[in-house]
């Protein structure tokens, strides 16, 4: 087998990710005249994520990707939420899209919007954070507040991006922006456990795999009459909700 060069060793997989990276391009280019012209008004913007959803459902649909997902609650799509999820795959913006139809904005680094066209798409629709900068973090907390005002649902990955070193145990500890924001706007937490993106699309190497997406969105959280005294409660009640399924299915144990 050769280690070095993973779409010699498997030329199957090698294609299909080639096929399925085929199928992103194209249906972004083709849908993104029409994206890019929704976002030069506010309140178009929310169209431009419905188009970006149907990309989403697209790319799954030529990947020969599939989702098997367990609703213990489906969101009341005149409520705005923070829905909150485990963070192993590049994989779980897209799974979220594909999974959400509220018009929600994602925290999401920074970096991401220095890419070409995406990153201008992704930059107007979402809120953009440097997680080594304070003023950077305080900043968009106040923008996904804001956000939240206005009718929309923010989605986050509380771990702070894909650092966890030992897949599928989620890092720890979470952090607080997600908790304080559903505190301060007095909103429901919606934990989200995705269990296997980072076997389907997996980045070092870089591959992706026909399958099927295995997800759970978990009862909301309430949060009216918390304050922030209520965050260390918090953090550990939605780390427990998001991850124990997660090491259920997989036969595994809380870390010690």
């Amino acid at each position: 087998m050769n280690k070095k060069n993973p779409f010699l060793s498997n030329p199957f997989l090698g294609l299909f990710t080639l096929w399925s990276l085929f199928w992103f391009i194209v249906v972004f280019l083709l849908f993104y005249p029409f994206i890019f012209i929704l976002l030069q008004k506010l309140s178009y913007r929310k169209y431009a994520a419905k188009l970006v959803r149907i990309w989403s459902k697209c790319f799954f649909f030529f990947s020969f990707i599939r989702f098997e997902v367990k609703h213990h609650f489906v969101p009341d799509k005149k409520q705005n939420y923070v829905f909150c999820a485990n963070h192993f795959s590049f994989l779980d913006i897209p799974v979220i899209v594909y999974l959400l139809e509220h018009y929600t904005s994602f925290v999401g680094k920074s970096s991401l919007g220095k890419l070409p066209l995406f990153g201008y798409m992704y930059a107007r629709l979402n809120i953009l954070v440097n997680r080594s900068d304070n003023a950077s973090r305080a900043g968009s907390l106040s923008k996904a507040l804001k956000a939240l005002q206005s009718g929309r649902s923010i989605a986050i990955f509380p771990e702070g991006g894909i650092v966890s070193k030992k897949y599928p145990y989620m890092a720890k500890p979470l952090k607080d922006g997600a908790l304080i924001m559903a505190i301060q706007q007095q909103i429901p937490l919606v934990p989200i456990s995705l269990f296997n993106n980072y076997q389907i699309f997996s980045d070092k190497p870089l591959m992706i795999r026909p399958g099927v997406i295995r997800a759970e969105i978990h009862p909301p959280i309430i949060t009216k009459g918390l304050t922030i005294d209520d965050v260390p409660m918090l953090r550990e009640k939605l780390y427990h909700i998001i991850q124990d399924p997660i090491l259920k299915y997989y036969s595994l144990d809380e870390p010690q």
